[in-house]
């Protein structure tokens, strides 16, 4: 009967362990909805907005002798200093979310130190910087409480210290990864060089005569400004992509841990009815043996 008590006392405590699964798949699921019109919405501005930025610098390095001054484009062949600024989770229980933006991260830095760069890292979000400090890495710059609820000041916050960094020389390069969301289903990793600016040739056969009316000074400076922008808001849009994958893996780890219980149920019931069948037939034995004997 011992026996009985354990099997019945772990079949509650798996159906208790499914009630929760189950609605932390539900509350993930309402958060990814969110998380998914405003990732979105943000992708569409980012788009615009690195167009924009791609036709402004194309026309000035065009109309320019010696093309653009700008730090901001200043690429280097062989970079010596290597920033990547990478976002994870501030939670856990999203399946390997965290895991495979710690595997790019590292991919990209055995890169770099190959070619005998030194890596820095900025961290956002506590489980990819608790894995780099358990690990015994140095990581320069640490942001907890920013991949959960993210905000454009807190992305300027964030974006701005490596700014800062790179315009004073301090590295050559700075790259930004992050797991972004693909679909319901799907989350795939993404990353880029925030600075030097990456940019795509466009056509400027248009508007010719206007660009060059530009005075030079006005043109850095407006090119700057608009860097500026582009750098936060590509940050500001690396976490919200984050965040929606996030709660995509999270309800999916959730919605595999609550199947997973319910198959454990099942088989904890069947060990659960032959134990009981056992129980019951070393019973009838026994009364019948000491029946018989009686007689």
């Amino acid at each position: 009967m011992a026996n009985l008590k354990e099997i019945k006392r772990n079949i509650g405590s798996v159906k208790n362990t499914q009630k929760i699964t189950r609605a932390m798949k539900l509350v993930s699921t309402a958060k990814l909805k969110r998380a998914e019109e405003a990732a979105k919405r943000s992708k569409e501005y980012a788009v615009k907005l690195n167009e924009m930025l791609s036709d402004i610098s194309t026309k000035i390095n065009e109309f320019k002798v010696g093309g653009s001054t700008s730090k901001f484009f200043n690429d280097v062949e062989n970079p010596k200093v290597v920033d990547i600024l990478f976002v994870t989770a501030d939670k856990g229980l999203c399946g390997g979310f965290n895991v495979q933006t710690v595997k790019r991260v590292n991919a990209i830095a055995a890169e770099y130190k190959e070619k005998g760069a030194q890596i820095r890292l900025r961290g956002v979000g506590r489980k990819g910087i608790d894995f780099y400090n358990f690990q015994g890495t140095n990581v320069l710059e640490k942001d907890i409480g920013v991949s959960s609820a993210p905000t454009y000041e807190k992305a300027q916050e964030v974006v701005n210290k490596a700014v800062d960094s790179f315009l004073a020389g301090e590295c050559d390069k700075v790259i930004l990864v992050h797991n972004g969301y693909k679909n319901m289903i799907t989350q795939e990793i993404k990353d880029r060089s925030l600075m030097p600016v990456e940019t795509i040739k466009v056509d400027t056969k248009e508007n010719r005569k206007s660009m060059m009316e530009i005075e030079a000074e006005d043109d850095e400076k407006m090119l700057d400004e608009l860097v500026r922008k582009y750098i936060e808001y590509n940050m500001y849009y690396s976490l919200i992509d984050s965040l929606a994958a996030e709660h995509s893996a999270r309800m999916q780890a959730m919605d595999n841990a609550t199947n997973n219980a319910k198959e454990r149920v099942a088989k904890l019931t069947v060990e659960y009815n032959k134990a009981r069948q056992e129980a019951i037939t070393t019973e009838l034995i026994e009364i019948i043996s000491g029946m018989e004997a009686l007689n």
